[in-house]
């Protein structure tokens, strides 16, 4: 394996892991790289430093910047982001309204209703990710929820 420091259009700087040079080429000319940050496929190699290791008895002292120089990954989030997901709330909140909470019997339920051998019914719940495509694969209309919804005997 070979590590590559990478970066985009945009700046943003990461490291990608290939089997060779030729790999990065082949991916990177199929348009297979994007930047993990923002999504752009404009990916190019950064510079880097040839990586020689130091002798086993040198202390290497880092520099630790202190808290207001660091970025915040976890800063207060744009007020347009916001209210974006102050809607969806909303929007979630309004179909499940009218929505019975069935739990891990999520797949089985669908499932049911789709073969007909129960009622059609609004419902939501849980299925893992394996379920979940299974269902889709045999043509079982569902979709996840794109916020979390805890179950009734969960809530206050």
């Amino acid at each position: 394996m070979i590590v590559f420091e990478l970066s985009c259009d945009q700046g943003h700087a990461f490291e990608g892991w290939f089997r060779s040079s030729e790999d990065f080429a082949s991916q990177h000319d199929k348009g297979l790289l994007a930047c993990p940050e923002c999504g752009s496929g404009a990916i190019e190699k950064a510079p880097m430093a040839p990586a020689v290791p130091r002798k086993g008895n040198q202390i290497v002292e880092r520099a630790v910047p202190d808290a207001a120089q660091r970025p915040l990954a976890n800063g207060p989030m744009p007020p347009q982001v916001e209210a974006a997901i102050e809607q969806l709330a909303k929007a979630q909140a309004e179909a499940l309204k009218n929505s019975t909470w069935v739990g891990k019997g999520f797949a089985e339920q669908s499932r049911a209703m789709h073969y007909g051998e129960r009622e059609q019914a609004a419902i939501h719940g849980e299925a893992s990710l394996d379920e979940a495509r299974e269902l889709l694969e045999e043509g079982v209309p569902v979709a996840p929820l794109p916020l979390p919804v805890a179950p009734p005997d969960e809530l206050n």
